[in-house]
């Protein structure tokens, strides 16, 4: 029988997945997977945190709870609950009712509706993104039919913010242009502009008459503290502008196969906030019509309990607080195997990712050799090394420094 799909041709090579699927099919015992954006306890396990637990087990008791469908936008607390945690309890966007918030599939969700809604909506085709970010940026924007530019971000010299490049080149975008900003915790550099720079950036941003579209992934993973992670978006929130803002649960509380996530976009009015809503339902509603409701349950669980709220904040802390252990162990073993040239960028960043500067070619050797497997543009997954893998980590980075300089 022939095949109708048989003109189907195979996929380029993802540099991401390779590295996940060498991982996977290396036989070697002792193999390091540095490469995924997921947080590990110090046994090298996934960590549920005791809260959500808890959430689950209320939810589980509550015989009023049932699997029905959610609306299109959601369950209406998470939506409510999720605004008010990265605007805060005294946003003036939420209290005049100019705020817009559906729920959606975890941050990649969120992202891509927002792209969606742009590209129906907004006239301006093109969307700038930092060099380097997160490696689905590009293809959520485009699969949208946007047009992705580039602006400065990481100077590789320095291993730190090439902040006057940002800042020329968003100067130079078109009136109109998207602009995806990381509120914290930049993916792949762990690097974040100053709250000074972060005013800069605000100002030519609305000078430019750019649209800011802000990726929310690690509220309250970076610093530990929820309402400092929010320090970026909650500045452009309150000139009165206009934003879209994606969040996510999968890493502040370990929801990463609940898929939960929100759109939050930020209007000039309550009457351009209803056009919007309805609008956003649209493009909901052929996507995947309604979105789960279990991780929603949990979310807004935890969020409407103060006790559990606390709870969870506490827990937060400590996993933050692990990731910045890892960040000085790891420093502090490299600089003991007297590895050629300064490492102090390791500390100085901050989330769950290092942009180490090794190159695809010490990052080959060290899978080939010592079976540690991160991305090929050097960055690892800080949030997934223990006290037991840093040494083997800082021995594969000494080998591959000095042998392939």
């Amino acid at each position: 029988m022939s095949s109708i799909l048989s003109n189907v041709l195979p996929a380029p090579e993802d540099p991401v997945l390779s590295v996940i699927f060498a991982c996977r099919d290396d036989p070697c015992p002792v193999k390091l997977n540095l490469s995924a954006g997921a947080y590990r306890t110090e046994e090298g396990k996934p960590l549920v945190l005791e809260v959500v637990r808890k959430a689950e087990q209320q939810l589980a008791n509550d015989l009023s709870c049932d699997k029905g469908y959610l609306p299109i936008d959601g369950l209406a607390d998470f939506n409510k609950l999720s605004a008010k945690l990265i605007l805060g309890d005294d946003s003036h966007a939420v209290e005049e009712n100019r705020v817009v918030t559906i729920q959606c599939l975890s941050g990649t969700g969120s992202l891509r509706v927002g792209a969606e809604f742009l590209a129906k909506h907004h006239q301006q085709r093109v969307v700038f993104v930092p060099n380097p970010t997160w490696g689905n940026h590009p293809f959520i924007f485009t699969l949208a039919g946007l047009s992705v530019e580039y602006f400065r971000y990481y100077d590789p010299q320095t291993r730190g913010l090439d902040f006057e490049g940002m800042l020329k080149d968003l100067g130079a975008a078109p009136p109109g242009a998207i602009v995806v900003l990381q509120s914290c915790a930049h993916n792949p550099t762990g690097i974040d502009p100053t709250l000074e720079q972060w005013e800069k950036i605000r100002q030519i941003v609305r000078s430019k008459g750019l649209l800011p579209f802000f990726d929310n992934a690690y509220q309250g993973f970076a610093s530990g503290n929820l309402d400092s992670d929010a320090q970026s978006v909650r500045m452009f929130v309150a000139d009165g502008g206009e934003c879209l803002i994606a969040q996510s649960f999968a890493k502040n509380m370990g929801l990463y196969g609940e898929r939960i996530g929100a759109l939050t976009i930020v209007c000039t009015s309550q009457d351009v906030a209803r056009k919007i809503h309805s609008q956003v339902l649209l493009v909901v509603r052929p996507m995947y019509l309604s979105p789960p409701i279990h991780g929603a349950s949990i979310v807004t669980t935890i969020l409407k309990n103060s006790d559990m709220y606390k709870d969870w904040t506490i827990e937060l802390k400590g996993m933050a607080d692990r990731i910045i252990s890892m960040r000085q162990q790891l420093y502090e073993a490299i600089q003991a195997r007297g590895t050629p040239g300064d490492w102090s960028h390791i500390i100085k960043q901050i989330g769950m990712f290092s942009f180490t500067g090794l190159n695809e070619k010490q990052v080959r050797w060290m899978a080939k050799e010592y079976h540690i497997y991160i991305t090929y543009d050097g960055r690892i997954s800080i949030a997934s090394l223990s006290s037991k893998t840093v040494p083997q980590l800082a021995d594969a980075i000494h080998a591959a420094v000095t042998r392939l300089a």
